[in-house]
C-alpha cells in the first residue's frame, strides 16, 4: 500500500486543524505557507475531508476550516480512507492460495491497526525528539 499526496498532505491539513482546535478557524492559505504546501492543492483535499464531515468551513473575512469534533475522536485512517479509499495491500485478496492470502490479511490488518489506532491528537502533540517507540523495522 504506497499513500499518495493526497492522504500525506491531506493528514497535514489535519494535523494543522488539531493544533489549532479550539482557537478558531483556520484558512488553507496559512497552513499552505506554514508547510511550504500548494493552496491550490490543498482547496482539492479539503472538499471530501468537508463531505465526509471531518471538517467544517466557516465564512467571512476570519474564516477557515474547523475540525467538526476533538482531535481524540478522529483517527488517521479515517482521513487515509476518505482521501485514498479502502485500506488494502492487495487487490483481489479472496482469489490468492490460502498462505499468501492469510499474509496479505495480517498485512492489511497491521496496517489498520497502526491507523486506526492514531489520533489526530497524537499526531498534533509529536514532537520532533521525542523517539519512536517499538522497533525499526528495514526492508
Amino acid at each position: 500500500m504506497k499513500i499518495s499526496t493526497k492522504g500525506r498532505y491531506g493528514l497535514t491539513i489535519m494535523i494543522e486543524l488539531a493544533k489549532k482546535h479550539g482557537e478558531g478557524p483556520t484558512s488553507l492559505k496559512t497552513i499552505a505557507q506554514a508547510n511550504e504546501l500548494s493552496e491550490h492543492y490543498l482547496e482539492q483535499l479539503i472538499a471530501p475531508l468537508r463531505n465526509a464531515g471531518l471538517v467544517k468551513s466557516i465564512r467571512g473575512a476570519y474564516g477557515g476550516y474547523e475540525l467538526t469534533n476533538v482531535p481524540s475522536k478522529i483517527t488517521a485512517g479515517d482521513v487515509i480512507r476518505v482521501l485514498e479509499g479502502p485500506i488494502t495491500p492487495v487487490e483481489g485478496i479472496e482469489d490468492e492460495e490460502p498462505a499468501k492470502r492469510e499474509l496479505w490479511i495480517r498485512i492489511r490488518d497491521a496496517i489498520r491497526g497502526v491507523l486506526d489506532n492514531t489520533t489526530l491528537e497524537d499526531l498534533a502533540s509529536h514532537s520532533d525528539d521525542q523517539e519512536p517507540d517499538g522497533y525499526m523495522f528495514y526492508i
